[in-house]
């Protein structure tokens, strides 16, 4: 069996996923990312460019790419569209303001064709914040529910106390596997 055979079958056992991270500055894309791989939250900067982390999770290897979600880093974001097998979208649920911002730029990712028909995860984050909206309110005022080129689903969560994170990156790895 030559190395090529090797390696090949190597590939083929090992399950991995490519997994994008966006979603507007301070939603909490780097904290959730950093809880995940079960390291310090305590201090965490702005996202100058992107974070790439590898998570191990029920045999599955994530390579988890967080790009920076400040309106001047956003047109880049397309850059790491090829190869994405899921779109994770981070949402800060304690910033009403914010999510039309948010809904218009989910609405664009959308639309990209490199992203066409990958399961989508949407992060309701911060749901520890007493001003946080509830998930299903958010999934209805972004029009979650007209997305129908896809699998996806909405999840409350908290980065800073984890709540939500594991259910989260289950039903992902859930849906790559079809």
């Amino acid at each position: 069996m030559g190395l090529l055979n090797i390696l090949k079958k190597m590939k083929k056992d090992d399950k991995e996923a490519r997994i994008l991270v966006l979603g507007l500055d301070n939603a909490g894309k780097t904290t959730i990312l950093k809880k995940l791989s079960e390291e310090d939250i305590s201090h965490i900067m702005p996202t100058q460019g992107f974070n790439i982390k590898t998570i191990h999770q029920e045999g599955f290897k994530l390579n988890v790419w967080d790009i920076g979600g400040q309106k001047a880093i956003r047109p880049f974001w397309s850059n790491y569209f090829e190869n994405t097998d899921a779109l994770v979208y981070v949402i800060d649920s304690s910033d009403r303001r914010r999510l039309e911002e948010s809904s218009a730029e989910l609405r664009e990712l959308l639309a990209e064709d490199k992203l066409g028909g990958i399961p989508m995860l949407v992060y309701a984050n911060k749901q520890d914040l007493l001003q946080a909206t509830p998930a299903d309110e958010i999934a209805e005022v972004m029009g979650l529910a007209s997305i129908t080129d896809r699998v996806w689903t909405i999840q409350a969560c908290s980065a800073k106390n984890g709540e939500g994170l594991q259910e989260g990156m289950e039903w992902v790895i859930g849906n790559c596997q079809k």
